[in-house]
């Protein structure tokens, strides 16, 4: 008995929890970064931590890179940290196309998350997509907020993070980008549609 209310409670709430997500994206505009926006201009003085181990932060001093360092060639970047949509379609869509983005003349293909370069680095490797993906931790959000791109995601338990995203970025000026209408949507942000625009 205890377990079929469990489990009809739980499906209830998780219905609910989805639901709750469409609402909250729909009811919102998009973005103030836009195509032709210039990426570190719309985020001054903000700078993301590269993934990596414990002992590779405390030996870097805790080190950030700057995002003209990291947006001064030919980009595409994208979200997500564990989540399922990230975990099993998002990032595996850029992962299995990592030669075809290269065939194109793309310089790097860069994963920001709002988490921690510790967590970025575990999942990176999880996903085995370290050495075809630059992981980058957007910890406090600075850079996702900066560009109107933060998303409050407590409805589902997972605090502060960011819409689901992509875009193509050519020496720091955007030259496509896409939002998904709601997080658990996967329409316009996976490789093949950003390989298109590119």
């Amino acid at each position: 008995m205890a377990s079929a209310i469990l489990k009809r409670v739980s499906a209830s709430a998780m219905s609910s929890l989805v639901e709750s997500i469409r609402i909250g994206a729909s009811s919102r505009n998009f973005a103030a970064v836009a195509v032709g926006t210039d990426i570190v201009s719309a985020a001054p003085d903000v700078s993301l931590q590269k993934a990596r181990s414990w002992d590779e932060g405390v030996s870097s001093k805790f080190s950030t890179t700057p995002l003209k360092d990291i947006f001064k060639v030919c980009s595409s970047i994208l979200r997500g940290a564990y989540t399922g949509v990230c975990s099993q379609q998002h990032v595996p869509s850029y992962n299995n196309k990592i030669d075809e983005f290269k065939a194109k003349g793309i310089d790097s293909v860069i994963c920001v998350s709002v988490n921690d370069p510790y967590t970025l680095n575990g999942w990176a490797e999880k996903l085995q997509a370290k050495d075809a993906i630059q992981f980058f931790g957007d910890f406090d959000g600075k850079f996702h907020k900066s560009l109107e791109l933060d998303k409050d995601l407590s409805v589902a338990l997972l605090g502060p993070r960011s819409e689901r995203w992509s875009a193509y970025v050519v020496d720091g000026k955007v030259k496509a980008l896409n939002v998904e209408e709601a997080p658990s949507d996967f329409k316009v942000t996976g490789a093949d549609v950003i390989l298109n625009q590119i």
